[in-house]
């Protein structure tokens, strides 16, 4: 969507493209030519195999951008997407132009994963839950919900897993949003990757949970902060 320079957003654990920045399509496509790519696994991308992890997205990323001629790109990850955005500038950094992680910070947060165990789920009369992610990822793996489920608990109890030294190869500009009461990207891992990262800063969104770009947040002032910060370097 859009015209200029290219924004490729990558989406979070449980969403897909369209979904995790519904609230960022029209103010980013008046600028920008925006992608919002399905993970492999994820929405409406099919694969003959169910089996998913950060490593596998981010080559799966640096292939999309070669087949769609893109060069270099503004690159936005929310959650898993954030994960998968920071791997991408330790093995692919010519590729990114800007990196801007929402909450994520780059370590391993796996707090409440259990919860999203499919035993969990059948076990508490998560039914409505089970439903959306049947139907938000029917094309991706034809109705195997706890597949999906364990591919994606493996992969948050397992990645971002970034050291020191990878996270100070990361060379380009590179912002970390996150909401106030995030507890997987609280202040002190915010100020701590910011503190590697040599050219990078992050900014806390008062009153906001992990989502702060959702509708029901605070999507103007990330959209704002975001938009202000690639403006930079476009």
């Amino acid at each position: 969507m859009g015209v200029g320079d290219p924004v490729l957003f990558l989406h979070s654990g449980f969403s897909r493209g369209i979904l995790a920045f519904a609230s960022q399509m029209l103010d980013f496509q008046r600028k920008y030519t925006c992608y919002f790519p399905d993970f492999r696994g994820h929405g409406r991308t099919r694969c003959d195999s169910l089996e998913w992890s950060t490593p596998l997205h981010v080559e799966d990323i640096a292939e999309f951008m070669d087949r769609l001629h893109i060069n270099k790109a503004h690159v936005i990850g929310y959650g898993m997407g954030g994960g998968v955005a920071l791997h991408l500038a330790v093995s692919h950094p010519h590729r990114l132009v800007s990196l801007t992680s929402i909450g994520q910070c780059g370590f391993v947060a796996a707090k409440g994963s259990e919860e999203f165990e499919p035993e969990w789920l059948i076990q508490n009369g998560r039914n409505d839950f089970i439903h959306s992610m049947k139907e938000r990822h029917m094309d991706a793996h034809q109705g195997n919900w706890q597949e999906f489920l364990r591919a994606k608990i493996k992969d948050w109890r397992t990645y971002p897993q970034l050291n020191d030294d990878e996270l100070r190869s990361i060379t380009c500009p590179t912002l970390l949003i996150a909401g106030q009461y995030d507890e997987l990207a609280p202040k002190e891992d915010l100020e701590r990757v910011t503190a590697l990262i040599s050219n990078s800063r992050y900014s806390i969104v008062s009153g906001c949970s992990h989502r702060p770009h959702m509708s029901g947040e605070n999507p103007v002032f990330v959209n704002d902060t975001i938009l202000d910060f690639i403006a930079q370097y476009s």
